[in-house]
């Protein structure tokens, strides 16, 4: 999967990588084996991440159409016969 993130972005989560590497396993990461690490959370573990948000987004939107249905509905009005 493809992620566009700019050049400060990835730096960012690089060191937030070496840092939670230092802190939670007591070893220092270089910048290169970091960039390793967000490369496979990128290419494995991101897809799981992305489509949950999609299937969020669909429900949140599935959601708002049935209001707006609701909605429009209330503006029709009766026809005599």
């Amino acid at each position: 999967m493809f992620i566009k993130m700019t050049k400060e972005q990835q730096q960012t989560m690089i060191t937030d990588i070496q840092l939670f590497f230092s802190q939670e396993r007591e070893e220092e990461l270089s910048e290169f084996a970091a960039e390793r690490v967000l490369d496979f959370f990128k290419e494995s573990l991101a897809p799981h991440f992305y489509n949950a948000a999609i299937s969020d987004a669909r429900h949140v939107v599935e959601q708002q159409f049935a209001s707006l249905e609701d909605e429009i509905l209330t503006l029709e009005r009766p026809i005599k016969k």
